[in-house]
């Protein structure tokens, strides 16, 4: 009975620190990926000017990265979540489950449109014509930046309504989540740089999660 006290006690203490390291590292890779992604795709900018400019490199790494993205915002999900505990709403949950899906589904989406752009470009040296180079750059900065990142903001805000509710994090993180999120919500249409905000969230959350650890005293071993 002790040595299975022992490794239940070993799990709950090593799972999330862990989980909360991807959100870090999600939040890293994200903000890495958006960038690229700007970059390559300028506002503005005339539509296939990106292939001449040698910018499609950029669109490549970013396919290259996002699926590590993915797999450690899925481990942010479960550290996040591993934290309701028994005081999980499952109404509030299920919003923040079903929106953090939907984000990360269509920016797989949105990647693997970069993608195939990114490739026809590869295996001939013309560039795509102008019909698919609009085609294929409203379909990344529409999956990526209207529908993606709104998805974000839902579920910063559902994550923040469950703070508010059960008081696990400090006020000041509830506060500026809503705001973050009312900001990605309304102004990423403003300008694309302002979807940088979620990835540094992100971050943010993950390092106040780490510090909440570390606070959390060890207790002795039965």
């Amino acid at each position: 009975m002790t040595e299975h006290a022992a490794e239940r006690h070993l799990r709950r203490l090593t799972t999330p620190r862990s989980a909360a390291v991807a959100g870090v590292l999600f939040g890293l890779i994200f903000g890495t990926v958006l960038v690229l992604i700007r970059l390559a795709l300028p506002e503005g900018a005339v539509h296939g000017s990106q292939w001449a400019s040698g910018r499609a490199d950029m669109i490549r790494l970013a396919t290259i990265l996002m699926p590590f993205a993915g797999i450690t915002f899925l481990w942010f999900i479960g550290v996040v979540r591993d934290g309701f505990g028994t005081l999980e709403d499952r109404f509030f949950s299920s919003v923040f489950l079903g929106s953090g899906l939907l984000f990360l589904a269509m920016m797989f989406a949105a990647a693997a449109v970069g993608k195939g752009l990114a490739a026809g470009k590869r295996v001939s040296d013309e560039a795509p014509s102008a019909e698919l180079a609009v085609f294929g750059q409203t379909m990344v900065t529409t999956l990526s930046n209207t529908y993606a990142l709104r998805m974000a903001a839902v579920f910063m805000m559902s994550l923040a309504t469950i703070w508010l509710k059960t008081r696990l994090m400090p006020t000041w993180l509830v506060v500026s989540t809503y705001l973050a999120a009312v900001a990605v919500l309304i102004a990423s249409d403003v300008s694309p740089w302002i979807t940088l905000v979620f990835p540094v969230w992100v971050l943010v959350v993950s390092l106040a999660i780490l510090s909440r650890r570390a606070e959390v005293p060890t207790p002795d071993r039965v």
